[in-house]
C-alpha cells in the first residue's frame, strides 16, 4: 500500500485529499502545517508528499525547499490556490517557482480528484519505473492503450 503524506492548513482541502486518495487504496497522512508534516516525514516513511506552497506557518516556498530537503528521493506534488499570474498585472508565476525548488509536479486548486490521481500515478511511475499502475484505478488502467506499460493520464 503506497503511503502519501498530505501537509496543507485548509481542513477542507485536507480531509476532501485523505477521503479521495484512501478510497483508492493509498494509505494517507494529514498534517494541518509545515511543522507537523515534518513531524510526520520524521516519524515515518512515505512514496509520495502533497505540499501546500503557503502555509501560515511557513514563509512562502520555506514548505517545498524544507520537505524537499528533508526526503529529496519522495516525489513531491505542490499544491496552490495562489499560483498563476494575472493578465492585468505581472506576478510570479509560484508553481515554476516551486518546481525549481524540489517540486515533482505542481497542481493549482482547485483540481478534480482524478487529475491528482494522474499526477500522483505520473510521479510514483517515474520514481519507480519498473512498477506500472501504481495508482492502481481500473478508469486510469482502461485509458492506457498498451497493457503493461507506463500510463500517461491526461486530464478529460
Amino acid at each position: 500500500m503506497r503511503r502519501i503524506l498530505v501537509v496543507d492548513d485548509d481542513p477542507h482541502i485536507r480531509l476532501a485529499i485523505q477521503a479521495w486518495l484512501q478510497h483508492y487504496g493509498f494509505k494517507v497522512t494529514i498534517a494541518d502545517g509545515g511543522t507537523t508534516g515534518l513531524v510526520a516525514l520524521d516519524s515515518s516513511t512515505f512514496d509520495l508528499m502533497i505540499v501546500d506552497i503557503f502555509m501560515p506557518d511557513m514563509r512562502g516556498f520555506e514548505s517545498i525547499r524544507v520537505f524537499h530537503d528533508h526526503a529529496p528521493t519522495v516525489p513531491l506534488i505542490a499544491i496552490s490556490g495562489y499560483a498563476f499570474s494575472s493578465l492585468e498585472a505581472p506576478s510570479p508565476d509560484f508553481l515554476r517557482m516551486a518546481l525549481k525548488l524540489g517540486a515533482t509536479r505542481c497542481l493549482r486548486k482547485p483540481f478534480r480528484p482524478t487529475t491528482l490521481l494522474g499526477v500522483i500515478d505520473e510521479c510514483l511511475s517515474e520514481a519507480e519505473p519498473h512498477r506500472s499502475y501504481v495508482a492502481i484505478w481500473p478508469p486510469l488502467r482502461a485509458r492506457c492503450r498498451n497493457p503493461g506499460t507506463r500510463c500517461r493520464y491526461q486530464s478529460p
